[in-house]
């Protein structure tokens, strides 16, 4: 897989080059599933490659003319997989939860020279990701046959099934663009605010139910 970077592909010869390029796997950014201990080495350098350092490479070379328009916004395409951490998809979220990462403190950045980031989490769209955009490791192990197991590609029944509507995506990510002031974080599909907020609660109830842990720690605190 290559990294490729094509201007006027809305039409012609760069549309066909293209369709082509993702037709044979040279997607801008992919799943990947597996349990932890399944996934090969490789394929995971791979990922982060594409998914996260991909676009750090990409953020670094539009910066210069951002900084000197002092003016442009940058919107990173996160998932809610990175909130939620489901089984079987501990890598992509990583890849995803380390390009939220980078992009709250790029904001802190870049917000006093004019320029805005924002990271789009979506949640399950009918897109192609589950289908060609998704890849696997090659040898399951039956001790997770139950957790990850059930969201290999052969086991899952989601793809042509989502929610979301790409197209309706598209117009609230322009809307974003546009906004004079934008967030920081936007959540798109009723599938992803939902589990963000069932998420939410979950930490917050949790770190209330360890707070005398936490706060033990400080020099002189009570210990519990």
């Amino acid at each position: 897989m290559a990294t490729w970077l094509i201007t006027g592909c809305s039409t012609g010869l760069g549309r066909a080059l293209a369709q082509t390029v993702l037709a044979n796997g040279h997607n801008a950014g992919y799943g990947y599933r597996a349990a932890v201990e399944e996934a090969d080495d490789a394929e995971i350098r791979q990922l982060f490659d594409t998914n996260f350092f991909g676009a750090v490479s990409m953020i670094k070379a539009v910066l210069p003319g951002m900084r000197a328009n002092r003016a442009g916004s940058i919107l990173n395409i996160s998932s809610i997989g990175a909130r939620i951490s489901p089984a079987g998809s501990g890598y992509y979220s990583a890849s995803k939860a380390a390009l939220e990462g980078l992009s709250g403190s790029l904001h802190k950045e870049l917000k006093p020279l004019g320029i805005n980031v924002t990271v789009i989490e979506p949640g399950a769209f009918r897109t192609d990701f589950a289908g060609r955009s998704l890849t696997q490791s090659a040898t399951p192990i039956k001790d997770y046959a139950e957790t990850a197991g059930k969201r290999r590609k052969e086991n899952d029944t989601v793809h042509g099934t989502q929610p979301g509507d790409p197209a309706k995506a598209a117009e609230a990510i322009l809307a974003v663009a546009a906004s004079p002031n934008p967030p920081s974080l936007l959540v798109l599909g009723s599938d992803a605010f939902d589990l963000f907020g069932a998420v939410a609660q979950a930490q917050r109830t949790e770190l209330d139910q360890w707070r005398d842990v936490s706060l033990s720690t400080d020099i002189g605190g009570e210990q519990p």
